[in-house]
């Protein structure tokens, strides 16, 4: 079987679980979301690379962001094409791959915690060989061997499309290796990817790297500095996304917003965005990772008068305070912030709005604490996400003076998302007997579907929980909201 046949099964198994889709499971009772445990299933009872490499086994490990997914999808790819046997069961692997997140302390203790897991599997004779990829094998490159003894290879941002010669050299051979680049200056093609989100919508890589110098973040020392994607290649993914079954399309990158600039095209993002509107079968295209400073009235107007573009945008802010931002390298002001919400609110009436705000950073204090929890009240964001603040190694925050104590950091990060959740409540109340256009992302053998209207993105926000749903996954419904669940909607179908 060709590379290109094997390629074409895993397209049979996506159209497979979409037309399944009112199932819970396959046969053998394993939940629809696990797409990777299907695709793993599919392949041992076909049989279909036995031949090939006598039924190598690779167990994969994904962490991090959707970045790091779409990374993870084009490994998966690589891995499928060469003729390996993706495994639901990596802990009775022959090789295990983890590609890991390294962004903040708790990402890298994450991807720390898989890789002992899969190196004490290794010394309990059940792996064979473990293969650490992603952003921490970038940052820490040759010390993650010390770092973890029993790595097998560390494998950069750079070799990502190579990892199935890593895997074939890494089996025969006893020597851990480092497969590393400098750090990375050009963009990936991302096209040929394994999708491990469900069929119906998937991620669309528009950039890589970042060009800003925020002075609590990692990202430029990783990942280098901001590459777009030539439009043509971007809109060839899409179209390859959409013809595989993908009908929301969640536009990402360090800074969507920045897209084109580093080629000199003026309002990038947003001619970008309307040639994305013209692919036939494309229902919601969602603009994810937005740099508030970036968003401008062509933008605005472009989400507001576009047909396909969901009225949704995520907006990550930090903090409010100007001296605190200020010492972030944000170029944002408190002004500047509060009017761009009243601006998208003034343009938009039904935009739904999610954030990222950081507590603890260094020098802050109860004042400016208080200062954002008051931005917070003011601006009742849809959604929000908050993080203490970690002094990364190598960022110009880790040495400031004036670290705030982890107890503090606890205390207001508990305090600023109780105040979050009853905004976010008080909305949800708030939507009780209207109607809702619904995505209906899987459903049981009952008939219960999470499902997600326009202001609701995949994998960080709440759903909508739909009961005797009717209808396939991948497929949208008219709801009509009838109650909530704590951060979720009640809904239930309705007649179109």
């Amino acid at each position: 079987m060709s590379p290109k046949d094997y390629i074409a099964y895993f397209l049979i198994v996506n159209l497979i679980l979409k037309e399944l889709g009112k199932n819970k499971s396959f046969s053998l009772g394993l939940p629809k979301s696990k797409i990777l445990d299907h695709i793993a299933l599919f392949c041992y009872f076909h049989g279909v690379m036995a031949k090939k490499q006598k039924s190598i086994t690779v167990g994969f490990t994904s962490l991090g962001c959707p970045k790091n997914v779409v990374d993870s999808e084009r490994m998966l790819a690589e891995i499928a094409q060469a003729g390996f046997l993706i495994t639901a069961e990596p802990d009775n692997a022959d090789v295990v791959v983890i590609n890991t997140c390294g962004f903040i302390a708790p990402a890298k203790a994450e991807s720390l915690e898989a890789i002992r897991h899969a190196v004490d599997c290794k010394l309990n004779g059940t792996v064979k060989k473990v293969i650490v990829a992603g952003c921490l094998s970038e940052r820490l490159r040759e010390q993650l061997f010390t770092e973890v003894d029993g790595i097998n290879a560390v494998v950069g941002l750079g070799q990502r499309d190579n990892i199935a010669r890593i895997i074939k050299k890494t089996l025969s051979s006893a020597q851990p290796t480092a497969y590393l680049n400098r750090r990375p200056h050009t963009t990936s093609d991302d096209r040929t990817r394994l999708l491990i989100t469900p069929s119906h919508w998937a991620y669309l890589r528009i950039s890589e790297g970042c060009n800003h110098r925020c002075s609590f973040c990692t990202i430029p020392a990783i990942r280098g500095p901001f590459r777009s994607k030539p439009k043509e290649l971007v809109l060839a993914e899409a179209a390859e996304l959409v013809s595989a079954g993908a009908v929301e399309l969640n536009i990402i990158a360090q800074d969507t917003t920045y897209y084109g600039r580093d080629l000199k095209i003026k309002n990038g993002l947003a001619a970008l965005v309307s040639e994305l509107e013209k692919i036939t079968d494309l229902a919601w295209i969602r603009l994810m990772y937005l740099y508030p400073a970036e968003i401008d009235a062509r933008l605005i107007e472009t989400v507001a008068k576009g047909e396909k573009i969901v009225h949704y945008l995520d907006i990550p802010m930090q903090h409010i305070n100007g001296k605190i931002l200020k010492a972030m390298r944000r170029p944002d002001t408190k002004d500047r912030l509060c009017r761009l919400i009243e601006n998208l609110r003034s343009a938009v009436s039904d935009i739904v709005l999610r954030t990222t705000l950081i507590i603890g950073f260094p020098g802050e204090t109860d004042r400016q604490f208080n200062e954002l929890l008051d931005f917070v009240k003011w601006a009742e964001f849809d959604a929000l996400g908050c993080f203490k603040f970690y002094p990364e190694s190598g960022t110009g925050a880790a040495d400031m003076p004036d670290q705030v104590p982890e107890k503090i950091k606890q205390q207001r990060l508990e305090e600023l998302m109780l105040t979050q959740q009853k905004i976010a409540f008080a909305k949800n109340k708030n939507r009780i007997g209207s109607e809702l256009t619904c995505l209906v992302d899987s459903v049981d053998s009952e008939g219960l579907a999470p499902g997600r209207f326009y202001g609701q993105a995949p994998d960080i926000d709440s759903v909508c929980i739909i009961k005797n749903c009717s209808a396939s996954s991948g497929q949208f419904i008219n709801t009509k909201v009838v109650g909530t669940e704590d951060y979720d909607l009640l809904v239930e179908q309705i007649s179109s």
